[in-house]
């Protein structure tokens, strides 16, 4: 889709979304050093990211993907007042003839309850709907995962269903997913 409007960066008040930048991995790679026993639950990449060369070919990855609009556009959020990445979003593509995307996102652990998230979801999702011409946009989580499901909630998604026992999480146990959208007007 080449001629899709790709934005590089994304403004809301307090953040920054930037588009991915190989720059940008020795900051991921800190934050998610720092996050891990919090994003372990839940991540299952995690154990694939605890390095600088995986953090430099999963970045790489995320370029490449940006750049030829495919799976998704990853975001790497940073705090405006001081430059911190705070957390990465991604739009996953999911059926662009529709168009239909997924978001998804994790927050550095010392900036989780300060409403980020929240930020960068409606920032990405305005996006997505307003230049993507997104018919349906959606947010997937572990239903134990309590704070994702919070996001999801507080930025108006509705809950679609509940998907009993369809994942395994990092630990191997059996999980259900909750599944949230919101959908074009």
């Amino acid at each position: 889709m080449d001629d899709s409007p790709r934005v590089d960066q994304l403004d809301s008040d307090r953040l920054l979304l930037v588009a991915p930048n190989i720059a940008h991995h020795p900051f991921i790679l800190e934050a998610v050093l720092e996050s891990q026993h919090t994003l372990a639950p839940f991540m299952d990449w995690l154990p694939h990211a605890l390095t600088e060369s995986s953090s430099i070919e999963n970045t790489q990855q995320a370029i490449d993907d940006f750049d030829m609009f495919i799976n998704e556009l990853r975001y790497s959020i940073f705090e405006k007042s001081t430059g911190q990445l705070v957390g990465v979003i991604s739009l996953i593509i999911r059926n662009i003839a529709i168009p239909y995307f997924e978001i998804g996102y994790w927050l550095r652990s010392s900036k989780e309850g300060l409403g980020y998230m929240s930020e960068a979801v409606r920032t990405l999702e305005q996006y997505a709907f307003n230049d993507l011409n997104a018919k349906r946009v959606e947010i997937k989580t572990a239903y134990e995962n309590t704070r994702s499901r919070a996001v999801a909630e507080r930025c108006g998604y509705h809950q679609e269903a509940i998907l009993i026992n369809d994942r395994i999480l990092p630990s191997g146990a059996i999980s259900s997913t909750v599944v949230y959208a919101k959908v074009a007007e």
